[in-house]
């Protein structure tokens, strides 16, 4: 098992059996707009509630993974009003890219870690699908090259990040370095990093690297979101079953997967460490249930669309010159049109 480098305890809150006490949403079917704004009001709250607090305590176990709303309602209209929810924030997040992309001053940093099979592909899929691809970079960061290998871990990911105005989404990001790494620290030989001792000072200067990258790229006008999609063994056991019974989905299952799956207990580690010592006001990471997918797509679309929303983000204005050019440019084509219209009508 992996030995923690350090722990800031803080109080979750919870019911006194370590589990965290989450806000029910039952949803009428013919909710008036007055119920739909308090529902709205919720949602934001729910979304507050898996965010992890700076210096927090971090125990997978104590946010649930099939965590699927208020179970006194039916499964069905529980996703039915997931599923509007996810349309409307897509809607949403497609205008808000739109003066994002405009104002050319905030950039977006999505970061997604999970186990494997836990849905970041088909999440990234779902809750960007209205985005314009040109103002959206998705990185798929795979094993590193000789090249990338012989520069600081950071390096690669560095050179990713989005450009102002735009969003960047890293589909597993530099925290592998203290994830896959972490489990695998012989892969540190392959680094060659001088005069090096794999101990616990290590790992705590790279939790130390990170905060001070992301703190840098926020000072520097980018907002980042982090999210874990915390799925649980036994769901991943189903959804590898469903890739081995479907000839469609075989490209997608690795031996490795199996192998990777035996170390289930050191990642679980190894991710609450990181998570606990990454979680940062400027930085934070989400710990979203995973189980079920239309939860997964739902609450990471209404926290992307919240966070872009309260950069009040604003068109840019124009001077009183650009103005007149605009008037003129108006004038101009409202009188090709008319003298178009007159010759159709001469012919």
């Amino acid at each position: 098992m992996l030995k923690p480098v350090t722990h800031i305890p803080a109080p979750l809150e919870s019911n006194g059996e370590s589990t965290l006490i989450l806000p029910t949403i039952p949803v009428p079917p013919n909710a008036d707009l007055g119920l739909r704004y308090m529902i709205e009001i919720n949602l934001e709250q729910l979304a507050e509630r898996w965010r992890v607090s700076p210096g927090q305590k971090v125990q997978l176990h104590e946010y649930p993974s099939d965590w699927a709303g208020d179970t006194n309602d039916s499964k069905a209209r529980r996703k039915e009003f997931a599923n509007q929810v996810l349309t409307q924030d897509v809607t949403e997040l497609a205008e808000v890219q739109d003066r994002l992309y405009a104002s050319a001053s905030w950039s977006i940093l999505i970061i997604f870690q999970a186990m494997d099979a836990a849905g970041k592909d088909s999440t990234i899929k779902h809750v960007m699908s209205g985005v314009n691809p040109q103002g959206c970079q998705v990185f798929s960061f795979k094993q590193p090259s000789a090249e990338e290998l012989s520069h600081h871990f950071l390096w690669r990911y560095s050179r990713a990040t989005p450009e102002r105005g735009r969003i960047g989404i890293f589909n597993r990001s530099y925290y592998e370095e203290v994830l896959v790494v972490r489990v695998h620290p012989e892969l540190i030989e392959s680094r060659r990093i001088p005069d090096v001792s794999i101990d616990r000072k290590f790992w705590a200067d790279r939790y130390a690297d990170i905060n001070a990258f992301e703190h840098h790229l926020s000072r520097n006008g980018t907002r980042i979101l982090k999210f874990f999609l915390n799925l649980s063994r036994d769901e991943q056991r189903k959804r590898f079953l469903k890739r081995l019974v479907d000839p469609r989905k075989h490209w997608k299952f690795s031996q490795a997967d199996l192998k990777e799956r035996e170390l289930w207990d050191d990642y679980k580690h190894a991710f609450e460490e990181a998570i606990e010592a990454t979680s940062t006001k400027h930085a934070p990471w989400y710990i979203i249930p995973a189980d079920h997918k239309w939860v997964t797509r739902a609450l990471v679309a209404r926290i992307i669309t919240h966070t872009l929303n309260s950069l009040d983000l604003r068109y840019p204005d124009v001077d009183e010159i650009h103005q007149a050019t605009i008037a003129r440019a108006i004038t101009q084509l409202e009188n090709e049109g008319k003298m178009g219209r007159n010759k159709k009508h001469r012919g």
